[in-house]
């Protein structure tokens, strides 16, 4: 007795092995081959196979087989409806079958080809929520005699495990793939437009920048897309599948920014009803955008110091340490060294915050990008009105490419929707556009100069609108203004041209 309940827990025990290990294994052959050599072994068969649905051809082929022919059986597939295993699968019930030459619905051709005996056959349906996607089925007992109905029960629990593995690795697949959708589309929604040289320079030095951990400053004026940088270094760094969390440090009064950033212990304060985790605690291991850093209120900016300098902080109301790996990235459309000499923010921040510096252009200093943003967000807009054929005219094309555009890449996004939700629906004229045609205003020039002073205030600005154009290359510089080279650096030197940023 003592043997035969040993025996009879046999299987119990290892289909409870093998549940276990279901939902953790990640490889779906090695699982699906150990759960068919273990159904092989209980029922004592010669051979198993377990045969999957290819939708695309309506067939059933061997994904995996066990026995002396297993290898060989794996090159025939068989239609749905034909032999004993096309037929379980479109029925989607079990057979039993005591004598397989004696069935009328058993497939001669395979036995024959490969020169295998077949005698004995159980055959039961692989279902995913009632959808028949394959068959488990193991032939011929090894010692001769007939599968019985206790070893159909058997592997209809074998078949089950294998139906939930298969499940499982389908529905992670789907997922990897809704991610990488998304991914894709957040990438697209959130790249930076244009191929200037000026554009190109500062996109380098953020390509440079997201191998590292380095904290880095990002200033431009607003709507230039300060953010976007921060996505692209996140998204091309060692980071990228950690999170990246954006905080505007404007939008909030100083208590809630310092609950924002550090989080809160339950009782805090009033309304703190439970205990909150801060961007910080979010961020961990990924990178924190800290935009509009420049409004941060000065108790604030001592409690950051400390996070960058340590990596640790404590939420509100809470005496517990919290050490964090956080990349953090800040962006103003202040002078920070301006609001340092006067006071408004910290020394000590500003130096930790700018270790790198980068530099987004006004969309003014870079109109030669007009054209492939108007392309992009035409695109974008059509998608979403369904006017696919809409089209915009040269003299709309050229009233934006020589707009001064204050509001810069926000502004133009803006006018282009507007344009066409509110144009005829196929061309897009230049009195759709919310903007008065204008070129670039000269700021040096202004009442009270002589003419010698406003040429060379002229003189000074066109040097420097085309050294930004070109990166801070003297010799393209020279080349579009259609001048030496040893000339301009003489111009350079008489008008103290330092700045390029």
């Amino acid at each position: 007795m003592k043997t035969g309940t040993c025996e009879a827990n046999a299987p119990i025990d290892q289909l409870k092995a093998i549940s276990s290990w279901v939902s953790s294994v990640q490889d779906l052959d090695k699982l699906l081959q150990l759960i068919i050599e273990s159904a092989t072994g209980v029922v004592r068969a010669e051979a198993a196979s377990l045969l999957l649905l290819d939708p695309t051809t309506n067939t059933l082929y061997f994904k995996v087989t066990t026995g002396a022919k297993g290898e060989e059986v794996k090159e025939f597939r068989i239609k749905i409806g034909q032999g004993i295993a096309g037929h379980v699968a479109e029925t989607g019930q079990p057979l039993l079958i005591a004598d397989a030459q004696q069935d009328n619905r058993w497939m001669r051709e395979i036995s024959d080809s490969i020169d295998y005996e077949t005698r004995s056959m159980a055959c039961v349906p692989l279902k995913i929520k009632n959808s028949t996607i394959g068959v488990v089925q193991v032939i011929n007992k090894r010692d001769n005699t007939q599968f019985t109905h206790g070893d159909m029960a058997v592997l209809e629990e074998f078949s089950s495990l294998a139906a939930l593995a298969i499940g499982s690795a389908r529905s992670l697949e789907q997922v990897r793939q809704e991610n990488q959708d998304l991914k894709k589309e957040l990438g697209e929604k959130h790249q930076i437009i244009g191929k200037s040289v000026i554009l190109n320079k500062v996109l380098e030095d953020a390509q440079k920048l997201s191998r590292t951990k380095t904290t880095a400053l990002i200033q431009g004026e607003s709507g230039t897309g300060k953010e976007l940088l921060a996505r692209l270094i996140h998204r091309e760094s060692p980071r990228e599948e950690k999170p990246l969390v954006v905080l505007n440090c404007a939008a909030l009064p100083e208590p809630l920014l310092e609950s924002e950033l550090f989080g809160h212990e339950k009782g805090s304060f009033t309304g703190a009803a439970g205990r909150k985790l801060g961007k910080f605690e979010t961020a961990h291991e990924g990178t924190l955008f800290l935009d509009e850093i420049g409004e941060m209120a000065p108790g604030i900016q001592a409690k950051l110091l400390r996070v960058l300098q340590e990596g640790v902080f404590y939420r509100v109301g809470g005496n517990t340490p919290i050490t964090v790996d956080v990349r953090v990235l800040s962006a103003t459309n202040k002078n920070l060294k301006k609001e340092v000499e006067q006071g408004k923010f910290r020394e000590d921040l500003f130096y930790r915050l700018n270790v790198v510096q980068l530099n987004i252009p006004p969309l003014r200093e870079r109109l030669e990008d007009v054209t492939f943003l108007v392309d992009h967000f035409l695109d974008v807009f059509k998608k979403e009105t369904g006017l696919s054929g809409l089209t915009i005219s040269e003299a709309a094309m050229d009233k934006m490419s020589r707009y001064n555009w204050p509001g810069n890449i926000r502004e133009l996004r803006n006018a282009i929707e507007r344009a066409v939700v509110m144009g005829n629906g196929k061309t897009i004229m230049p009195e759709d556009l919310p903007i008065t045609a204008s070129l670039p205003k000269f700021a040096g020039l202004k009442v009270g100069l002589t003419l010698d002073e406003a040429l060379n205030e002229f003189k000074k600005e066109f040097i420097l609108l085309n050294l930004r154009h070109t990166g801070g290359n003297r010799s393209k510089a020279a080349k579009v203004m259609d001048i030496q080279r040893t000339y301009l650096s003489r111009l350079i030197t008489r008008y103290d041209i330092r700045d390029l940023a």
